[in-house]
């Protein structure tokens, strides 16, 4: 596993921007219109580049594979990130959904502890690497630096057929939100 630079923003945006297509969670929020792959890109490139300023960006050894981690307890609110936020709403969302994703965002972090974790925002491999081993030993790397950091890794998931290889890695489902599809709510001590 390796940081991904500046220069493998687009690789690590076209990655996740094919994996999370068809994500009901992702879809609940942009609208679903022409612009649709675009608005995912957007959301796609506003999550690297939060990570970037809170947390890290991860490539696997052979580029095929991604995994956007955020530390929230270092998160601030300084002009940069107010920007990213205009930009997210005015290229991702959209003004009139605004308040539907701020909604939902808000009913996600009043479930999150109240101590530092590791939260694993995004994790996608390229679909001619999937199915070859590649997200596992990428979850498994990403398992290790969370355990060297002593913090308990948090995600949320819409798709349940990932459920079972998120418990494969000790993740235990800890809440459930119901929206037009259901949000699980996972982690790993």
């Amino acid at each position: 596993m390796i940081k991904a630079i500046e220069e493998e923003r687009d690789l690590v945006i076209e990655i996740l921007t094919d994996s999370f297509e068809d994500n009901q969670s992702i879809n609940f929020i942009i609208n679903n219109d022409e612009k649709r792959v675009q608005r995912i890109r957007a959301l796609m490139a506003y999550s690297f580049d939060m990570c970037n300023l809170f947390g890290e960006v991860y490539l696997n050894d052979e580029k095929t594979g991604c995994a956007l981690i955020m530390y929230p307890h270092k998160k601030k609110t300084t002009l940069k990130v107010i920007w990213l936020d205009l930009m997210l709403i005015i290229n991702c969302i959209g003004i009139g959904r605004a308040s539907k994703a701020m909604s939902r965002e808000t009913q996600i972090k009043k479930r999150y502890p109240k101590e530092p974790f590791y939260y694993l925002w995004f994790i996608g491999v390229d679909k001619s690497a999937q199915h070859q081993g590649e997200g596992s030993k990428l979850l498994s790397e990403i398992i290790q630096d969370s355990e060297k950091q002593k913090l308990p890794i948090l995600l949320e998931t819409s798709t349940a057929k990932n459920i079972p290889w998120y418990q494969n890695f000790n993740f235990e489902i800890y809440d459930k939100i119901e929206f037009t599809y259901t949000l699980f709510m996972l982690k790993r001590p």
